[in-house]
């Protein structure tokens, strides 16, 4: 029972005693952990178990730690009467409990000692137990830095490859190197690990540790980390750092030359970029050359190389670019070199002409042959098209038959490498149709009043350019549009040029051609559509009058018809001031449609 009596027959849990041995127990008996563990800036209880015969009190308990001199200094003086607790260091972070447990607040490390109770029991005597106080501080998470710059598979002595520090710590813990996941260990003159450590004014512990290996090419790719190992309640834990790589430096081994292009294949015109690759680090300098002949061209003056990179970069190449280039790597570390070559083959189209046949002058419905021809290391395919980029024919001839003006002028010969995409050129070619002038449009016949100004126009199409003349004055302006030609003559209507109209003559060396243009009197033909029309309207209005009058009389019954084409109508005892009315009619339908009855229903012909 904690802090004072334990009940009659109850175990202690202590030693071997067992149930009916404990209840037997004739003397004082005390019991305490062996160990408390309490993290800084906790606070730490230590219990104080004890058992007296009989069920007898306690007369005093006290509290004492061992000091560093293996001294006991009491803490707390406790009787039945009170508590008496004496003045220490301690004093203000300490505190009783109800059963006279020890607490202990704000943990430093200076604080791991041993603590003593000793219980008084009367005629029992006096009896005490310890407790060892145990402080903790976790680390924390270490840092780890690889070696600055970098290291040399050749380097002769043991190169340093990372550090490790671990901060704050109680007590001070142990670290451990590891590459790829596995524990290295010290080995002779291969393998070893530094460690200092520091002690911090807090009391705290900071871990350092150096770890020391050979490196090999393979190690550019190998993690190394550290971890800090510590003791907890009993129990081994373990931080671990980052992973981290470290700068390993050795020769090249392999080189390699590639060309980089846009495309598969490179054309002429195309920008090409040799790139050489060492696996050596660091990189070496790089140096291009180009095979002329026999000897090697220096290309570093180009100055669109990179020594540094690798890169060498060709714009607009053509077929000169074409050869063999060379890349030297110069390792800076033991001054060894490395070349490597490539073939750069530029794909082209040169020489592209166009051949006419005849080459003498054409005129209209001549034949003509024209032939394309291009040289290339590929093979070639040839299109024609005219200069409004229509598809004439396939093939390096076109004909062309029966040939006039109106036949294109221009023509082009496309040439192109099936193989290598984007491969092509073009060749234009022109020729001219001679032929005689024809005119095609004029302003005829034109509508204009005397003395107004107008315009007459007069279009023909020939080759060579024609001269367009008119027989009458005025202000003429031409304009080409291909082979036609356009002429505007700006003349004052007269009296004359109403009667006798304009002549366009248009002629060149091979013909001439010529076409009147007849001018209208405005005037003249106002009027006579104003006769015209009055007359119509004049019909029209008899022609109602006349329906109106026949419709009146035939709604009054008095207009009986027959069979006969022509009838008399007449009533008996006509007077003078009644209409007699003569019908001639050729059609029966036209008879029929006139005499219906008064409730719009057609009669029978034998009624009428």
């Amino acid at each position: 029972m904690a802090g004072g009596r334990w009940p009659a027959g109850l175990a202690l849990g202590w030693g071997c005693c067992l149930l009916l041995c404990c209840a037997a127990a004739t003397k004082l008996e005390i019991s305490m952990p062996a160990v408390v563990e309490v993290e800084v800036g906790g606070t730490a209880r230590i219990e104080c178990n004890f058992y007296i015969p009989e069920n007898a009190s306690y007369t005093y308990i006290d509290w004492f730690y061992v000091d560093r001199s293996n001294k006991q200094v009491r803490l707390y003086h406790i009787t039945a009467s009170g508590v008496l607790e004496d003045g220490t260091d301690y004093k203000g972070r300490l505190s009783l409990g109800e059963d006279k447990a020890l607490s202990l607040s704000s943990v430093t490390v200076q604080d791991a000692r041993t603590f003593v109770c000793q219980v008084g029991a009367g005629s029992y005597g006096v009896g005490e137990n310890s407790t060892e106080l145990s402080v903790y501080k976790v680390p924390k998470t270490p840092e780890i830095e690889p070696s600055s710059g970098g290291i040399s598979v050749r380097s002769s002595e043991v190169p340093e490859i990372a550090r490790c520090l671990s901060r704050n710590s109680f007590p001070p813990p142990n670290i451990t190197w590891h590459k790829n996941g596995e524990q290295l260990h010290p080995r002779e003159n291969r393998v070893s690990m530094q460690s200092t450590l520091t002690r911090e004014s807090s009391g705290l512990y900071t871990v350092s540790s150096t770890l020391y290996a050979p490196v090999t090419r393979e190690d550019r790719h190998s993690l190394f980390h550290c971890t800090v190992h510590y003791w907890l309640r009993g129990q081994r834990h373990a931080l671990d750092s980052r992973g981290v790589s470290v700068n390993i430096f050795y020769p090249t081994e392999h080189l390699k030359l590639q060309v980089v292009s846009s495309s598969a294949l490179v054309k002429e015109g195309d920008n090409v970029t040799l790139v050489c690759k060492a696996d050596g680090n660091p990189p070496p300098v790089f140096s291009f050359f180009k095979k002329n002949l026999d000897e090697w061209q220096d290309l570093s003056s180009l100055g669109d190389s990179d020594s540094d990179s690798g890169v060498l970069n060709l714009h607009d190449v053509n077929k000169d670019s074409s050869g063999t280039y060379r890349c030297q790597a110069l390792d800076l570390d033991d001054l060894t070199q490395k070349e490597e070559d490539v073939d750069l083959v530029v794909n082209y189209i040169e020489g592209v002409h166009v051949k006419m046949d005849p080459s003498s002058t054409l005129r209209e419905g001549d034949s003509v042959t024209l032939s394309c021809d291009a040289h290339s290391p590929v093979a070639l395919n040839y299109q024609w098209t005219d200069g409004k980029g229509k598809i004439m024919a396939e093939g390096n001839r076109l004909h062309l038959n029966n040939l006039t003006i109106e036949t294109p002028r221009t023509f082009s010969c496309k040439v192109m490498a099936p193989s290598v995409p984007g491969l092509e050129q073009s060749k234009q070619v022109s020729m001219a149709v001679e032929g005689k002038p024809r005119i095609v449009a004029i302003s005829s016949p034109l509508y204009v009043r005397q003395d107004e100004v107008v315009t007459l126009t007069c279009k023909a199409i020939a080759f060579p350019r024609p001269t367009v003349q008119w027989s009458i004055n005025g202000t003429a302006h031409e304009y080409m549009d291909n082979q036609h030609i356009t002429s505007n003559l700006t003349v004052r209507v007269s009296h004359d040029l109403l009667q006798a109209g304009a002549m366009c003559r248009v002629s060149n060396k091979l013909g001439v051609s010529e076409k009147h243009i007849q001018l209208v009197d405005q005037k003249s033909t106002a009027e006579s559509q104003g006769v015209i029309i009055v007359a119509i309207i004049v019909a029209i209005l008899v022609v109602a009058v006349l329906g109106a009058v026949i419709y009146f009389l035939h709604k009054k019954g008095k207009i009986p018809c027959g069979r006969a084409g022509k009838q008399d109508i007449t009533k008996p005892e006509a007077r003078k001031d009644k209409i007699v009315v003569e019908v001639k009619s050729d059609k029966l339908s036209e008879e029929a449609g006139l005499l219906q009855g008064a409730n719009g229903e057609k009669r029978p012909a034998a009624d009428q």
